[in-house]
């Protein structure tokens, strides 16, 4: 699997949730597409099928996670 730039990882996840915490998803439809387009390459970019797991899949990628971080563990 490619790996994205963590660069382009770092961008996505602050996009998503800048617009996460300003309630995009209740937003305009323009607002909720842009919320959507972001969650989708999040899933592209970490061959993954959910936004939650995509996420964390970023922040694993991302310089100074932890190798011992426990975020992976399902709960």
């Amino acid at each position: 699997m490619l790996m994205a730039h963590p660069a382009v990882l770092r961008n996505l996840v602050e996009q998503y949730e800048t617009l996460h915490a300003l309630h995009a998803d209740v937003g305009s439809p323009e607002v909720r597409q842009r919320m959507d387009d972001v969650a989708y390459t999040l899933c592209v970019s970490t061959g993954t099928r959910d936004v939650d797991t995509a996420l964390i899949a970023a922040r694993h990628q991302l310089p100074g996670a932890r190798v011992q971080d426990d975020s992976l563990l399902s709960t």
